[in-house]
């Protein structure tokens, strides 16, 4: 369980129209520390320029200091185009100290237009990177994206490279070296080309998909840790560039014992989204910072920007199966199934809300008949495991003409001695958010005295997913919802929603291309207020209809504003009830109590039957702050 947080600073490094060799783009960066000052190298493009009586964007490779990571300066040209083989561009590169030497790998390009056989690995070796001692061309076949490891593994020197990057399908590949003189050496290269396969990591997981390395390998107690970029669909049109991790073997780096099971960052911030080329987050550089892992990338190959993420947070989610184990289910689930020969919970009973009042935690449920429409049951639990009391007619039936085909997924909070139920109405045609209320007193007692429902979204526009928060946020109250795939926010004066309605939709939180959440996000449980801000957990839907539970961080004082956001799911279908019912592989929430540091999450599992977990509060809020 973690998040990744991007630099507010960011972009830290763009084009500088001054500068006439970086006045296009200035990306793709990897920082090293020398002498306590932070040097930066990375590729810079110029505007295009007549060369050999043809218009190009040369590339050369920049460099910059530090002194805290944030503010460079000092840029200037580092590693330009000196022989036939890297005339037409020296591109990404990547640095690691190994000794007394600096090993720069660099996308050397040696024709134009571009040829595969021409686009290979060179390298530069600096000291003290005020000039460059030796340079070579590495790799007499197409690749980039060589970095050396910083020590000897089994007493050889030893680097990480992607080869056939235009010749795919590439392959990240690991390499080892007697001598130094073997990096360069074309006799060593064409037999460890002639045996690529005994050198190949499988990293990809689909034929569509294209990798490359990222960072240079960083030694942990773990393993060595890579940084990569894993490009989705690359192959089948509308490519998602994201970045992910590796672990391995810290004896035998050919072996992966960790990775990440989906992009920790896909393109997402301004900076990410439009540049020279949109849409890119490209890792290039990483380093470790305190317990924290920064990853240095490329956006839209333009800027040079900065993320980073717990380390033991990350490292622990990357274990095989790990990263649910932050979550305990109740070994006694579903708590909540239909019943035989009762009629209205026949087509099943899933998502329910669930309040807490005088230690006794009530749960109001979506069921639904064999003709799928929904009506509200109710059940009890002292100890937040165990059904007490659970009667056999609804709590709550469809009223009026706008939920003539159900009310669905609820969820309540109490404000004051007032209980609101906001569900979705449904019509057969648009559901649309409803809200009524109970007072405490009646809800205790089971008198079940609703007020008189309102529709509070528009018509024709479907919405669903709602709540408010449970206090006042500057004298307002805040509704939050989910219209088409974004989960939206307005706020409003009054609880009277024969009055208010909801006619804005300020975007809170959107889906992640390619990440566990992609094709659309709502609202699971009412929000709960935190020392850190409010804790919003909501649901993801992937491209291919699994849905899971993520959770994100919203600023206090503003709860439009995200602060952080789980990378991973905190919560996906894996047992069988989760995998298997009217619709497979749903875990849907739409209640949580907060006891002690404990949360119950109550959620619908494969909208057939309820579940309850537990997580700690603390391990939330360690894993997003």
């Amino acid at each position: 369980m973690f998040s990744v947080k991007r630099v507010e600073e960011n972009p830290l490094l763009s084009p500088h129209l001054d500068h006439p060799w970086e006045a296009a783009a200035a990306f793709n960066w990897c920082p090293v520390m020398h002498a306590g000052t932070m040097h930066a190298v990375y590729r810079a493009m110029a505007q295009p320029e007549l060369m050999d009586d043809k218009h190009l964007q040369l590339s050369v490779v920049g460099h910059a200091l530090s002194k805290d990571g944030f503010h460079w300066s000092d840029r200037k040209p580092f590693i330009q185009p000196e022989y036939d083989w890297e005339k037409y561009g020296c591109e990404d590169p990547r640095v690691t100290k190994f000794g007394q030497n600096y090993y720069i790998f660099y996308t050397a390009l040696g024709s134009y237009p571009f040829r595969p056989d021409t686009i290979r690995i060179a390298l530069a070796k600096t000291r003290d990177f005020k000039k460059i001692t030796e340079k070579h061309l590495v790799t007499p076949f197409n690749a980039k994206a060589m970095a050396l490891f910083p020590e000897k593994i089994n007493g050889k020197m030893a680097a990480l490279l992607t080869v056939h990057t235009d010749l795919p399908p590439a392959h990240i590949c690991y390499a080892e070296f007697e001598n130094e003189e073997d990096i360069w050496s074309e006799a060593y290269w064409k037999n460890w080309h002639d045996n690529l396969d005994a050198h190949r990591l499988e990293v990809r997981r689909r034929p569509a998909d294209q990798v490359e390395l990222g960072a240079p390998p960083i030694l942990t107690d773990a393993g060595w840790l890579v940084v990569y970029s894993h490009i989705q669909n690359y192959f089948a049109g509308k490519p998602i560039f994201g970045v992910e991790i590796l672990l391995l073997d810290r004896n035998n780096p050919r072996l992966i014992i960790g990775r990440t099971k989906w992009p920790i960052m896909t393109p997402e911030a301004q900076y990410e989204k439009t540049g020279v080329v949109p849409n890119i987050v490209f890792p290039s550089g990483a380093m470790l910072d305190g317990n924290r892992l920064v990853i240095y990338y490329g956006g839209a190959d333009t800027h040079c920007c900065a993320a980073s993420v717990d380390l033991g947070n990350l490292l622990a989610a990357m274990k095989e199966g790990s990263f649910q184990s932050h979550i305990t289910r109740f070994t006694g689930n579903p708590i909540i199934s239909p019943r035989s020969g009762v009629k209205w919970e026949e087509g099943g009973t899933f998502n329910p809300a669930a309040l807490e009042i005088n230690g006794k935690i009530h749960l109001l449920y979506r069921a639904a008949s064999d003709d799928y429409v929904s009506t509200i049951g109710y059940a009890s639990t002292t100890d937040g495991f165990s059904i007490d009391d659970r009667p056999t007619e609804p709590v709550y039936r469809p009223r009026d003409i706008f939920e003539s085909r159900g009310c669905e997924d609820p969820r309540v909070v109490m404000l004051g001695s007032v209980i609101y139920m906001f569900y979705t109405a449904y019509d057969g045609i648009t559901p649309r958010v409803a809200c009524t209320s109970i007072t405490k007193d009646d809800f205790i007692a089971r008198r079940w005295n609703w007020t008189k429902s309102f529709v509070v979204t528009p018509p024709f526009i479907p919405d669903k997913d709602a709540a408010i928060f449970p206090e006042r946020i500057k004298d307002k109250y805040l509704f939050i919802h989910r219209i088409e795939n974004f989960i939206c926010g307005q706020y409003i004066n009054s609880m009277d929603f024969s009055k208010e309605k909801i006619i804005e939709c300020i975007e809170i939180l959107g889906p992640r291309r390619g990440l566990w959440d992609e094709e659309k996000v709502g609202l699971a449980t009412p929000p709960i207020k935190t020392d850190k801000g409010w804790l919003l957990l909501y649901h993801g839907v992937s491209e291919h209809t699994i849905y899971r539970m993520g959770a994100a961080l919203l600023n206090k004082d503003n709860p439009t504003e995200v602060l952080a956001r789980t990378a991973m799911p905190l919560l996906e279908p894996s047992e069988e009830y989760e995998r298997v019912g009217k619709v497979p592989n749903v875990v849907f929430p739409c209640g949580a109590v907060l006891r002690g540091d404990a949360i119950f999450i109550y959620y619908g599992a494969a909208d057939t039957t309820i579940g309850v977990a537990t997580v700690s509060l603390n391990a939330i809020l360690k894993s997003l702050i």
